[in-house]
């Protein structure tokens, strides 16, 4: 199985060089990396080309114009990139526990897909971690805001595993799921706009076609670097695009993958 990592991003190279060292620090490496990335000005691209040539990880840069928050339509470009036939979504400031790919390989299951979970770093500590550069977390580092959810076992996650098909936590920063599945579907809703739901109406159209979901905790660790919230100004009209999916039993969006592939 070739695997393909996508890190969404905007203009905070300071947090993707953590990101991206965190995936030099894997058990296992993805085959690609590419960066999914709305916009960001320059320091973003020197930082890839530096990491790049640096090290041996194959990091390729997917841009866009920044006309707006467009996270929905920056991941389906990553995706007309991907060579792989699985797909690991994360956010470009998440740093990775050193057996992210490994626990997302060794979860991943035909007809399903991957949710993940993520420990919330505080923002003091979040400050600290940026200036020293530092990738390296457990269960016992200062500053974890739900930190539980650093508990890293094998035997934790067979007990707590869960396939129910519910929407309540999903989140695109620690999503995985295979190639043709999402292609089934349209990828994500280029509709979607602003912050906030694109992911959720992705998955109620991988659950209408059949794909289940498998929600996995204690293992595929993460720590989410504190920001300010992203602005909700969409999230009302994005929920009307939701629930409209949901009652309609909606499994292909018209203006998905196939919309940017069609772009020439």
């Amino acid at each position: 199985m070739k695997l393909t990592l996508i890190i969404s991003t905007y203009n905070w190279p300071e947090a993707l060089y953590l990101v991206l060292k965190s995936i030099r620090a894997q058990t296992v490496l993805p085959d690609e990396i590419i960066i999914a990335d709305d916009g960001s000005n320059d320091k973003t691209k020197d930082l890839i080309s530096n990491v790049n040539k640096k090290y041996d990880l194959n990091i390729i840069h997917s841009w866009q114009k920044d006309i707006g928050f467009r996270v929905a339509r920056s991941r389906n470009k990553a995706i007309l990139k991907a060579s792989g036939d699985y797909i690991i979504l994360i956010d470009g400031d998440m740093i990775l526990h050193s057996n992210f790919i490994q626990d997302h390989i060794d979860s991943a299951k035909y007809g399903h897909f991957i949710q993940g979970s993520r420990v919330l770093l505080s923002e003091k500590e979040t400050q600290i971690n940026l200036i020293k550069n530092n990738i390296k977390f457990s269960l016992f580092s200062p500053g974890l805001m739900n930190r539980k959810n650093a508990i890293h076992s094998r035997l934790l996650n067979k007990l707590f595993l869960n396939k129910k098909n519910y929407l309540s936590g999903i989140r695109s920063c620690n999503m995985a799921f295979y190639l043709k599945d999402c292609l089934h579907v349209n990828g994500f809703n280029n509709d979607f706009e602003g912050w906030g739901l694109e992911d959720s109406e992705f998955v109620v159209r991988l659950v209408n076609s059949g794909v289940k979901k498998k929600n996995i905790r204690f293992l595929a660790i993460q720590y989410h670097l504190w920001h300010n919230e992203n602005n909700r100004g969409f999230l009302k009209i994005n929920d009307v695009m939701l629930e409209t999916a949901i009652k309609n039993n909606v499994q292909w969006c018209k203006n998905g993958i196939n919309s940017i592939e069609n772009e020439g």
